[in-house]
């Protein structure tokens, strides 16, 4: 019998963390995430463990506690007791306790493969907002909101899903729900050389931009399309207020122009009034400049008018 979506989002909440006192171990989360971004990719049910191994252990590094990539096979293997995550393999291992983990030249050498039963891979695998209800479960369990963009963007796992207006057995229509780019942040804040393009915030931790987001000049939801000319590098501050419409960018001198109706106290307007009729710092390649047509449609459906002088 098919699995239901809530006896799905339940087992997956049942699964076992490891904890020691206060050391976390997000281990199990983002290897589920990781196969969750695989089954929307429409990869294979099953996976070899050195298929994954290098950007898991990345992942880790990036998301997990410093000591966590030194221990990324144990999830592959202990997820299986769990009852959600099926092994194949030599017997040799197979056969072994549940708690004689393999070690990691181990489950190479023995092209251990891994992956979700049947049952929970079919469930996961026809039903988008199942994927996504549970990825933000995991997400919401296991990792603080300021991450969550972060570890989705490094999986490339889409979380919009369609709309009962897109889904033909909820109506008439057959129109395709858009679906985002997951690649369109990377893209964005490669071409503005990883820095805000207002303020020039540009802070790493390790191998992480912090901070720093890809913003739609056209809104997505206005079918603005997943370009680079269509983005902006932006730290969280800018991107917020962009999006409010306390500025806007010219299009013929790339000069940011504040809004009459923004305003703001002694501390905080150095960080805005500060960059007016300034010009953007801009992307390395002419070919990722803003166009004009975005530009203009958020001068003409965002920003608050009337914006401050230039004189």
């Amino acid at each position: 019998m098919p699995l239901s979506s809530q006896d799905v989002l339940k087992a997956f909440d049942r699964i076992r963390v490891f904890q020691r006192g206060e050391q976390r171990a997000v281990h199990k989360p983002l290897l589920i995430l990781m196969a969750l971004a695989r089954i929307a990719q429409g990869a294979p049910r099953m996976v070899r463990f050195d298929e994954i191994d290098a950007p898991f252990k990345q992942l880790l590094a990036e998301f997990g506690p410093s000591s966590a990539p030194s221990s990324r096979h144990y999830p592959f293997w202990h997820l299986a007791t769990d009852g959600l995550w099926q092994l194949d393999g030599p017997a040799s291992l197979l056969n072994r306790p549940a708690g004689a983990t393999p070690n990691l030249g181990e489950l190479r050498q023995g092209q251990v493969a891994g992956g979700f039963s049947p049952e929970v891979d079919a469930a996961l695998r026809h039903d988008p907002a199942l994927r996504a209800q549970l990825a933000h479960q995991l997400l919401d369990a296991h990792f603080p909101e300021t991450l969550h963009g972060d570890i989705l963007g490094a999986l490339g796992l889409d979380l919009s899903t369609p709309t009962d207006d897109d889904n033909p057995a909820a109506g008439t229509t057959t129109r395709t729900q858009a679906r985002r780019d997951p690649r369109f942040r990377e893209r964005v804040l490669r071409a503005y050389e990883y820095r805000c393009c207002v303020c020039g915030f540009d802070l790493r931790i390790g191998n992480v931009t912090a901070g720093l987001e890809a913003a739609h000049i056209k809104w997505f939801q206005a079918k603005g399309p997943d370009i680079e000319a269509n983005g902006l590098a932006l730290c969280a501050l800018h991107h917020k207020v962009f999006d409010l419409g306390a500025f806007t960018i010219l299009p013929d001198t790339y000069s940011l122009v504040f809004s009459q109706h923004a305003v703001a106290g002694e501390a905080s307007r150095h960080m805005l009034m500060g960059f007016h009729g300034a010009g953007i710092i801009l992307p390395q390649s002419k070919d990722y400049y803003p166009k004009a047509e975005f530009l203009k449609w958020h001068e003409g459906q965002v920003f608050k008018k009337p914006g401050r002088s230039l004189a």
